[in-house]
């Protein structure tokens, strides 16, 4: 019979390498969290309208997304990404604005897997609704730059751009298609440009590219308001010393962006595939989820691909194994029954052999763990009701009375 495996596009994530995620999401929970976002726990699947209104003209919504029909009748979607259902949850409940909500979730995009990207993957991301102060922008982007530098990363760019709001994004989408419309594009966008010619700017093949080189740029033809906003983000980062570099390419996969975007670009990663992070302003989402209108901003860091970045920089190794103690019973597994249960009530990591095996295997097993002590229960420790603390580091042992052993193990330990 063949071995059933994980779908393709899907992986499992095993010990150690499963630590270090609890590390990641802990690091970033309490960096958020300083600045007043609180967790924020959404259903994996939603009504198939609250994607499709994040932009039916996107591939994620057009070509990516798991969609399927329950067994009520309804059209139901699994999440492929994190902001709209925040912002549902935001609409239906009405918290009372600033509303400043963390999550850590999986997403799901059928998609051709690449390099920190499968049709699973797993965001981190932050939303904050209520205000379009500018302000907010630069708080926002600077808690996706702390992040980044807590890892340790330091060979990442921020990249910037502004996509206008609806004053001025109209005008430069018709200045745009006219442009468009005598270039020589890739065969997908020669036939779609016209629909949404913002992606054509996003596109990597070497014909658009070359296409849009002198492309009329959104960042010079914002109305007044979008430039004074644009103006007070950049001068926030460079108060914060945080560099960025103007993009005007930079338009996102969804269609929900006004005003600041922005992607966190890690350069030892493929040039291809190395957003590590990325988003921005959805002044008008809640709106079209059936809200009041209420400005948002936001982001979103994949997972696997901060990871992919760490390991490329040498960074945000996998923490040590959590088992401090290791206990060695030869007297048929009685005393380690009870020693690991009180070292743990203690606080103390503790772990043990099983299936009655020889003292030489029990230590090799300790030594695999990690563990800095071994706790030895054997026929003379129990005629003396005393157990040994051997040091494995060292290979010193001591004898300590059996009522005294947690409180001296806390001891050495700390």
């Amino acid at each position: 019979m063949a071995e059933f495996r994980a779908p393709v596009g899907t992986r499992d994530v095993l010990p150690p390498e499963s630590a270090r995620w609890e590390r990641l999401v802990a690091l970033f929970a309490g960096t958020v969290e300083r600045a007043g976002y609180g967790l924020v726990l959404s259903p994996m699947f939603e009504e198939v309208g609250v994607f499709e209104r994040v932009g039916e003209g996107t591939e994620i919504v057009r070509k990516e997304m798991y969609d399927f029909e329950d067994k009520g009748g309804r059209r139901i979607a699994l999440r492929p990404e994190g902001t709209a259902p925040v912002v549902r949850a935001y609409v239906q409940h009405r918290p009372t604005p600033p509303f400043k909500a963390w999550y850590a979730a999986p997403n799901f995009r059928y998609e051709r897997p690449q390099a920190g990207r499968y049709r699973q993957h797993h965001q981190l991301g932050v939303e904050a609704l209520g205000t379009d102060d500018a302000d907010l922008d630069v708080e926002v982007l600077a808690l996706a730059w702390s992040v980044v530098g807590a890892l340790g990363l330091s060979q990442v760019t921020m990249l910037l751009n502004s996509l206008g709001d609806d004053v001025c994004r109209p005008p430069y989408l018709d200045a745009l298609r006219e442009f468009l419309a005598v270039q020589e594009l890739c065969d997908e966008h020669a036939a779609t440009y016209e629909r949404n010619p913002l992606r054509v700017l996003d596109c990597k093949r070497d014909a658009c590219r070359a296409a849009t080189e002198e492309a009329p740029r959104l960042v010079d033809l914002l109305c007044e308001a979008c430039a004074a906003h644009f103006a007070r983000v950049r001068a926030g980062l460079e108060s914060l010393g945080i560099g960025y570099e103007l993009q005007p390419r930079l338009v996102r996969g969804l269609d929900y962006y006004t005003r600041t975007t922005f992607e966190l670009a890690a350069e030892a990663l493929d040039s291809a595939q190395n957003a590590v992070g990325g988003g921005g302003r959805y002044d008008k989402l809640a709106e079209a989820l059936g809200g009041p209108a209420t400005p948002g901003i936001g982001f979103g860091m994949g997972v696997e691909r901060l990871l992919l970045a760490c390991d490329a920089e040498g960074v945000f190794p996998a923490p040590a194994p959590a088992v401090d103690v290791w206990v060695v019973d030869t007297t048929g597994g009685t005393a380690a029954i009870a020693l690991t249960h009180e070292l743990r009530a203690a606080g103390v990591g503790a772990d043990r052999s099983f299936d009655g095996r020889s003292m030489k295997a029990q230590f090799k097993a300790a030594d695999r763990s990690g563990a800095a002590l071994a706790l030895i229960a054997g026929a003379d420790e129990a005629a003396s009701n005393t157990v040994t603390v051997r040091d494995l580091r060292a290979g010193e042992q001591e004898t300590v009375d059996r009522a005294d052993v947690v409180e001296h193990v806390r001891k050495r330990l700390s």
